[in-house]
């Protein structure tokens, strides 16, 4: 087959150099035919790695709706301009990918969502454990009750990078870094649980910024009965190399850590079965994952079978809705319904 032509509107989201780097090492698969620099906004939080989009063809954003055979869109823009992006490209009926999280006004993202619905287009949110096979097999281990009834869990997507101006940064959202980093947990944690009974958060800042700055953040997802713990916050020492998930069940847990890494070294997850489940007997087992150098490179080949027609996307309009509505509630924008 033909690569399929894909464009990038962005390079100012923390994910934008990363996601073309990927689409780059996808000659096979994709054409990238336009990147629009949106660097200019004032809200633009400009990658370091801005050679990663040395000699690709740069293009206005009206210029590239009119590039001929364009068949996708990755929307990777900063936070609170992603999904009004997302919804010109709905209008110009492009199948898109566009990173998180869905913004701070939900009934934006409905429309956005309804509207891709309605014209049955791909639509594939950013979510970036959605390809890690660690998280893929835990939720096939939640799904299928290998640890029986879940009563607790405890992650955390801790980290120190980005200096001030991520700090500043995190400050123009009133949800902080729960809303721009705990949205990955809470993706899993809806696909794995679905909706909680009540969402409370905690958005606090770290004692060397402002108040207004939440980068000090955890939220409490209650189950009937369960009570999962989610934290974040840009204060703590090299613990991007050691952010955790654990989750205890009646039947056993399990234990990652790192949630990811890239270092020619396999993932590896812990976990203790009281009795058999899955193939696995009871007792404690290290299972490894096979070494990874890209972390967007799955989410990319299923994006394009979705726009080949090959595949469904796994995660359903109405899933990314809920996840949005527990993210605005875990970072403080509204009360649980």
């Amino acid at each position: 087959m033909n690569p399929i032509k894909i464009a990038q509107i962005g390079i100012s989201h923390e994910h934008a150099a990363g996601k073309i780097a990927t689409l780059r090492q996808m000659p096979d698969v994709f054409e990238i035919v336009g990147v629009v620099d949106d660097s200019a906004s004032t809200a633009a939080k400009v990658p370091s790695a801005r050679e990663n989009f040395d000699g690709l063809p740069f293009v206005s954003e009206e210029e590239l709706y009119r590039i001929p055979g364009l068949q996708c869109v990755t929307v990777e823009v900063p936070n609170g301009d992603l999904v009004p992006t997302a919804l010109r490209c709905m209008e110009h009926k492009l199948p898109m990918h566009m990173d998180k999280p869905g913004g701070e006004d939900l009934a934006l993202f409905k429309k956005l969502l309804d509207g891709c619905k309605a014209k049955k287009l791909p639509f594939q949110m950013g979510y970036m454990f959605r390809g890690n096979p660690a998280f893929q097999f835990c939720l096939k281990i939640l799904r299928e009750k290998w640890l029986g009834e879940v009563f607790a869990m405890d992650a955390d997507m801790n980290h120190n990078y980005g200096g001030d101006a991520y700090q500043e940064y995190l400050g123009k959202f009133h949800g902080g870094i729960m809303f721009n980093l705990g949205c990955h947990l809470i993706d899993f944690v809806v696909a794995a649980m679905g909706a909680p009974r009540n969402v409370v958060p905690f958005l606090q800042s770290t004692a060397d910024l402002p108040d207004s700055i939440h980068n000090n953040c955890t939220a409490v997802l209650e189950y009937p009965h369960a009570n999962l713990v989610l934290r974040s916050c840009s204060r703590m020492s090299g613990c991007v190399a050691s952010r955790r998930m654990r989750i205890a069940g009646t039947n056993g847990w399990i234990d990652l850590s790192p949630l990811e890494r890239f270092d020619d070294v396999p993932i590896s997850l812990t976990m203790r079965l009281t009795t058999p489940k899955g193939g696995y007997d009871a007792g404690i087992h290290t299972i490894e994952f096979s070494v990874r150098h890209d972390r967007y490179r799955e989410q990319m080949l299923e994006l394009a079978g979705m726009i080949r027609g090959e595949v469904t996307n796994p995660y359903s309009y109405e899933h990314d809705y809920l996840v949005q509505q527990v993210v605005l509630a875990a970072s403080g924008y509204a009360k649980w319904r």
